[in-house]
C-alpha cells in the first residue's frame, strides 16, 4: 500500500525470516562463524541462543540456502513431538525407509550416516525452537550424537532456541546432553541506535528504496527505545508507522508517528506515559491537586497557628533565625505560600 508513496519495490520490514534481508552484527557473524566452523569440522551438537526476535531461523535459513548441494539437511521448526513422531520426521527428511521399529530405524539411519561420512558428506540435522522439546526427545538427540567415526561425528545436530535454552542445559538429567555440546554462542539485540539505524537503512537498500532518510532521527532513536534492539519488534514499528505516514501523507516518519505505533503495540519504554506522550518531553500537564477544597482551608488555617512551631523563635538570635534550615514562614507568609501553591496547582 505505501510502496510506491515512499519509493520502494517491495515491503523492507515484513515479519517473515527472509534471508535477503538478514543484517549481520557481531553476534550474528559468530553464530554464523560458529555454524560453518561445526558443520565443516564435524563438531556433533552446537547450541545458538537469541532472544525472541532477534533473527535465530533467519539466519538458519540463510545458512541453508548457501550450503552445498552434498550437505543433507533434515529441518524441523515445531518442536512439540513425541519420540515416535520425531523418528517418523526425521527418517522422513533423510529419505530413510524400510523400517518397522525404532531398531530398524536406527540400523537404517546408521548406514546411511556412514555412507555418507565415508564419502566426506555432511549430514545435518537443524532443530529450531530447540528449548520446546521434551527432556525424552532431547536424550534421543543425545543418543543420535553416538553415531561417531574415530575422528568426528557423522551426525551434525543444530539446536537453536530461546535464552530459556540455558535452563534446559542445566537441568541435572540432561547433564549428559549437556556435556555433548562442542559449540555455543548467543545472538544479541541490536546495541545502539547507530546499529539500529544501519539496520533500517540495509532493509531500506534490499527493498530498492530511492532514498534513506525515511525516518527522522529522532524517530530512530525511539525506534531503538521502544524495541529494546530486537529486530522483530523494529520490523513492526517501521512497517506500521510507513503505513501510518503513507495516511498522514508524511514523507518523512517523526518520532511521534513512532510513539503513536509504540503505544498501540504496548511497546512504550518504561517511564513512558500511557496516554501516549513522553514522560520527559516536556509537555505534560501541571499535577493534580492532592487536597479537597475543605482539606486546603484548614492547611490555610494551620498555616496562621504559630503555637506549634517546635522551635522559639524568641530563643534565638536575629542572625540565627535567617540561617536557620527549613524555616516555616510566618503565619501571613505561611498563608500568602499555600494561597500561591494552590493557584499554581504546585
Amino acid at each position: 500500500m505505501y510502496k510506491e508513496f515512499y519509493g520502494l519495490k517491495e515491503l523492507p520490514f515484513a515479519l517473515t525470516p527472509d534471508p535477503r534481508f538478514i543484517y549481520f552484527t557481531p553476534s550474528h557473524t559468530e553464530a554464523m562463524a560458529n555454524l560453518h566452523y561445526g558443520i565443516e569440522s564435524g563438531k556433533g551438537l552446537i547450541v545458538v541462543m537469541g532472544e525472541v526476535g532477534t533473527g535465530k531461523t533467519t539466519i538458519l535459513r540463510w545458512m541453508m540456502q548457501r550450503l552445498d548441494r552434498t550437505v543433507l539437511v533434515a529441518y524441523i521448526f515445531n518442536p512439540r513431538l513425541t519420540v515416535p513422531e520425531f523418528y517418523q520426521y526425521v527418517t522422513t527428511l533423510f529419505d530413510i525407509k524400510n523400517w518397522e521399529n525404532k531398531s530398524d530405524l536406527l540400523l537404517e539411519l546408521g548406514r546411511t550416516l556412514q555412507s555418507r561420512h565415508a564419502r566426506g558428506l555432511r549430514t545435518v540435522l537443524i532443530i529450531d525452537e530447540a528449548h520446546g522439546l521434551s527432556h525424552h526427545v532431547l536424550e534421543e538427540i543425545r543418543l543420535l550424537s553416538n553415531f561417531e567415526s574415530d575422528t568426528a561425528k557423522q551426525l551434525q545436530i543444530v539446536l537453536t532456541g530461546q535464552p530459556e535454552m540455558r535452563e534446559v542445559l542445566n537441568d541435572p538429567s540432561l547433564r549428559q546432553l549437556k556435556q555433548r555440546v562442542a559449540l555455543r554462542c548467543e545472538i544479541k539485540p541490536l546495541p545502539s541506535i547507530e546499529e539500529t539505524n544501519r539496520y533500517i537503512t540495509s532493509r531500506l537498500l534490499v527493498a530498492g528504496a530511492e532514498r534513506t532518510d525515511i525516518f527522522s532521527p529522532a524517530a530512530v532513536d525511539f525506534i531503538f527505545r521502544a524495541s529494546e534492539g530486537i529486530p522483530r519488534n523494529i520490523n513492526k514499528l517501521c512497517d506500521n508507522a510507513l503505513l501510518a505516514g503513507f495516511a498522514a501523507e508524511s514523507s518523512v516518519i517523526n518520532r511521534q508517528i513512532i510513539e503513536e505505533i509504540a503505544e498501540t503495540f504496548d511497546m512504550l519504554p518504561s517511564g513512558m506515559r500511557r496516554d501516549g506522550a513522553a514522560a520527559s518531553n516536556g509537555d505534560s500537564d501541571a499535577p493534580a491537586r492532592i487536597f479537597t477544597q475543605s482539606g486546603r482551608a484548614e492547611l490555610w488555617a494551620a498555616g496562621t497557628d504559630t503555637s506549634k512551631v517546635s522551635i522559639k523563635e524568641s530563643e534565638l538570635t536575629d542572625d540565627a533565625k535567617g540561617r536557620m534550615p527549613g524555616r516555616p514562614p510566618r503565619g501571613d507568609e505561611r498563608e500568602s505560600t499555600f494561597r500561591s501553591w494552590d493557584e499554581t496547582g504546585d
